[in-house]
């Protein structure tokens, strides 16, 4: 089972980061171009919103069922992880969470919003700091 998980989380991954980037991009352009918010913004906006919350959970149940999460930190402590290791059980996961925080939040914001020039500011503020944080803990030796 840990292979598999192990396996969709990692594709996934590349879903969520292009859908990241695409979405990021487009608030942005948007945003500095004044142009109107319309439904394809709002579909782009809602699936990053679902493909990051469904990495999530697919990476909590890695971090459960995997020797490089709780286990290792149950086996080794906080103290005795290596930095990788170290990496892997504890940092990755922290700010994975924190981007998947700021996607929602960006998302809700943006929902109260009545004019589209507010609208993509939102998005594209806190988009821009999920996608930093996501491409920042990637672990980009085991991606390619």
């Amino acid at each position: 089972m840990y292979s598999v998980v192990q396996f969709v989380h990692s594709y996934w991954a590349y879903l969520v980061v292009i859908v990241l980037v695409v979405a990021t991009f487009n608030a942005l352009t948007k945003f500095f171009g004044k142009k109107e918010y319309g439904g394809k913004d709002m579909s782009l906006a809602l699936f990053t919103l679902i493909t990051m919350h469904i990495q999530l959970l697919i990476g909590l149940v890695l971090w459960f069922i995997s020797p490089n999460g709780l286990q290792a930190i149950k086996a080794n402590g906080m103290g005795g992880l290596s930095s990788q290791a170290r990496q892997l059980a504890v940092e990755h996961p922290f700010l994975m969470i924190i981007a998947v925080v700021l996607v929602t939040i960006g998302y809700s914001k943006h929902k109260k919003q009545r004019l589209s020039t507010p609208k993509f500011k939102k998005i594209a503020i806190f988009y821009t700091l999920a996608l930093i944080a996501v491409l920042a803990i990637i672990p980009w030796n085991q991606w390619f």
